[in-house]
Order: C-alpha cells, then structure tokens, then sequence
C-alpha cells in the first residue's frame, strides 16, 4: 500500500468493518442420510415418484433436494424440461441405462412442469444422445432444457436429484 497514507488505512479499515460484519448469511441446511432412506421408503412403489426432501433460499437462488424412486417396470419417457433448473443425479440404489442429450423423437408437450411451471416435453426415444450404465455412487449433471431418459431400469432404482434453481421456481419447502 505504498502511496498510500498511513492515517487513510485505519479509517478504510473502520468503514469496512460495519459492512463485512453486518453480513448475514444463510443457515446451513441438513439432510440426512435416515432422512434419505426414509423418505424414499415412503414413497410409492408402483410408479415414478419426484418429490422435495427440502427446498430452501440459499442467498439469491433456491436449491432443492429431490428423492426419486422409480420400479423397473416404468423406466418412463424421453423428457425435456424447458427451465435454467440443473438436474444433478446421485445413484443410490438399483442400475439402469441413462441417456442424455440428443433429440427427443416424435416429441410432444406434457404441459407445464408441477415443480417450476414451465413447459415439459415427452417423446418416444432420443437420437443421438449418450447412453451410460448408473450404479450406486454414480452422479450425473444434466443441465436444464437437456433431454434425458431412462431407457431401461435393471432394477427398481432409487435416487436423488439436486436441483440448483437460479430463478427460483421451485417452492420452498
């Protein structure tokens, strides 16, 4: 801080000081690993279910933590949602093929989303995505507006989604 003189530092340093400790930042959020398992166990078996473990402001954005439980009979439909929400999904149980990216064939409108009210596309299969086999301990991040399906299910698979929300459409909760 040459230049600088020495009587300037100090009143810097008190003008600062209100600023830095005035900040407040948001409360950590816990979700555990007993919350998990349960809340997945009482999720319904016989069908896809996407629902919020908890949703909360994180200083400008919300972030969600999503449990997904999904029966190997129902590996579900190619899906695009049309959103700036980022998908990130941990395996936690069960093995599957995931496809990603590519182009959703003969896609069509489901309406809009019930998570963050934009519109959500289903089609019949992706083209030129990337195929990948998930087992437990996998992530993968798929950005928003990505077509992604899961085109088989080895078993029922049970999993989580991070939801970063820069817009913050999804409810808190």
């Amino acid at each position: 801080m040459t230049g600088l003189p020495k009587r300037v530092l100090p009143l810097l340093l008190l003008l600062l000081l209100p600023a830095a400790s005035g900040q407040q930042f948001p409360d950590a959020t816990d979700v555990t690993a007993a919350d998990i398992d349960a809340f997945i166990d009482a999720l319904p078996d016989d069908r896809i279910s996407d629902r919020a473990i908890r949703v909360v402001d994180v200083g400008g954005y919300n972030i969600g933590v999503f449990g997904v439980f999904r029966p190997r009979s129902q590996p579900g439909r190619p899906i695009r949602h049309q959103t700036s929400v980022t998908e990130i999904y941990y395996i936690v149980a069960g093995t599957g093929t995931l496809v990603t990216g590519g182009v959703i064939q003969e896609e069509e409108s489901t309406g809009n989303s019930r998570l963050t009210g934009r519109p959500n596309f289903a089609g019949t299969a992706i083209q030129g995505g990337v195929s990948r086999q998930v087992v437990p301990g996998d992530v993968v991040i798929i950005p928003g507006n990505t077509p992604h399906w899961f085109s088989s299910l080895d078993t029922d698979i049970r999993y989580l989604i991070f939801r970063p929300d820069p817009e913050s459409l999804l409810g808190l909760q």
